[in-house]
């Protein structure tokens, strides 16, 4: 009989989850929230709760419980040309083309914009993000001990001076929440439901899933029951902890127009709320220790996507694939944490209903004996309607990317698709697809 498995177990790696999780997009997302929702703060937070905390912690599971061998190999339970390309979309959306970018953008918006003259921003953006990504360059190389060094004493230090600024925040409140604004006005729950997409953490857990799975093993657990208990158990772990978090950071938001106004993204209201707390000192260590925690998820997501590109393509050595990566991510972050957020958003749109029904088919498997007809049409069927979501996100963004036909798509979804004017008009053609390739009959071997 295998030995009990003590808490204390559940937290390290419930805390290493949390650790490759908790990055840019998580500190400022939703103090813009907070502050876009004002008096409908509660509505907003639950529904960003649902996609970034609940997703994740699904896409996990499904990882973790459905014995797949990472990303890929689930995704190729639709088709093996489905796996190399929905996990190459991935891996470059929280790679190189978004998230890697924002690793450098949200600490130079946090720590370093909010000093520089408006018509410095551009020069000192690519001066600070060639430094940025030389230092991830050189410890992608070779990661373990920097990661080690970082996860142990930078990111605790950093936790200790945000949950100080948080204190403060909830015991010295700048002001009272305002009117909700745009969208929180009348679909706070759905908007902030969308808004969680921008996390990324639902992507990430499929990618980053088997990290876990693995950190469990390498702890003595190798029953795959224990394994299956010990992934929820770490995995809540670390989503209670990250809920703590969100919920007093969008409150922090949402009572921080009175004292410094509204700004265009998240990371220029974080640097406001620092600099009104601690001035600018204060606000500049914040800054210094948030460079820090961006570095090791940097550091992290390149190692990831460099192991999983060279994978793809073992003809090329895992260092070029760094190089290029950096090289990539270092373009796209002079573009600005601005524009990177407004066109991460069509691909999110697209990627992120694809995403949630891989992981709601890997969970329910077992329901349908994990009949690849089941997976393929629902995909299909799914994918067909992320498309006009992805567009109908970019046209928002850019106007002239208008094309008739797509447009002509979009409006027969609005009108005949159930809940597609919110987002999820996914859902019912999803559950069509599903009991068509439940009763199509199995391919033979």
């Amino acid at each position: 009989m295998q030995q009990k498995i003590p808490f204390s177990t559940y937290a390290v790696i419930g805390t290493m989850l949390f650790g490759l999780y908790f990055g840019a997009g998580n500190l400022i997302f939703p103090i813009q929230l907070g502050q876009l929702a004002g008096t409908n703060f509660w509505f907003g937070l639950i529904g960003f709760l649902v996609t970034a905390i609940g997703l994740p912690f699904l896409g996990i599971l499904a990882i973790g419980l459905s014995g797949s061998n990472g990303l890929r190999d689930l995704a190729s339970r639709v088709h093996p040309l489905f796996g190399v390309i929905f996990s190459l979309a991935l891996y470059l959306t929280i790679g190189p083309f978004f998230a890697i970018p924002r690793t450098a953008t949200v600490p130079f918006v946090v720590g370093f914009e909010p000093y520089i003259q408006a018509e410095h921003t551009t020069l000192f953006l690519a001066l600070f993000s060639f430094v940025f990504f030389a230092i991830v360059f050189y410890f992608s190389l070779n990661p373990a001990k920097i990661m080690d060094y970082i996860g142990k004493y930078l990111t605790p230090a950093f936790l200790i001076v945000l949950f100080i600024l948080i204190i403060i925040s909830i015991v010295k409140p700048m002001g009272h929440f305002q009117q909700p604004i745009g969208d929180y006005i009348d679909s706070a729950f759905m908007t902030g439901f969308k808004e969680g997409y921008n996390t990324m953490d639902a992507l990430a857990s499929l990618a980053f899933g088997i990290v876990v799975i693995n950190a469990i093993k390498s702890a003595g657990i190798t029953d795959r029951k224990e394994i299956a208990k010990a992934t929820w158990k770490s995995g809540i772990f670390a989503m209670a902890l990250m809920t703590l978090i969100y919920g007093l950071i969008t409150f922090m938001g949402a009572s921080s127009i009175d004292a410094v106004g509204t700004f265009d993204n998240g990371g220029l209201i974080f640097a406001a709320v620092a600099d009104h707390y601690f001035g600018s000192y204060g606000a500049i260590l914040l800054a210094v220790i948030i460079v820090l925690a961006c570095l090791k998820t940097s550091i992290g997501l390149i190692t990831s996507c460099s192991e999983f590109f060279h994978e793809v393509f073992p003809k090329i050595s895992y260092k070029w694939f760094v190089l290029l990566l950096c090289v990539v991510s270092f373009t796209i972050a002079n573009f600005g944490l601005t524009n990177i957020i407004k066109f991460a958003i069509p691909v999110l749109m697209f990627l992120y209903p694809i995403a949630i029904v891989l992981i709601v088919l890997a969970l329910s498997s077992s329901l349908f004996k994990n009949k690849q007809t089941v997976y393929a049409i629902t995909m299909i069927f799914t994918i067909f309607i992320s498309i006009i979501d992805g567009y109908k996100a970019l046209v928002a963004s850019i106007p002239t990317a208008k094309l008739s036909i797509f447009d002509a798509i979009e409006k027969a979804y609005s009108n005949f698709l159930p809940l597609y004017d919110i987002g999820l008009g996914w859902i019912l053609p999803a559950l069509i697809g599903a009991f068509i390739g439940y009763l199509l009959p199995a391919r033979r071997a």
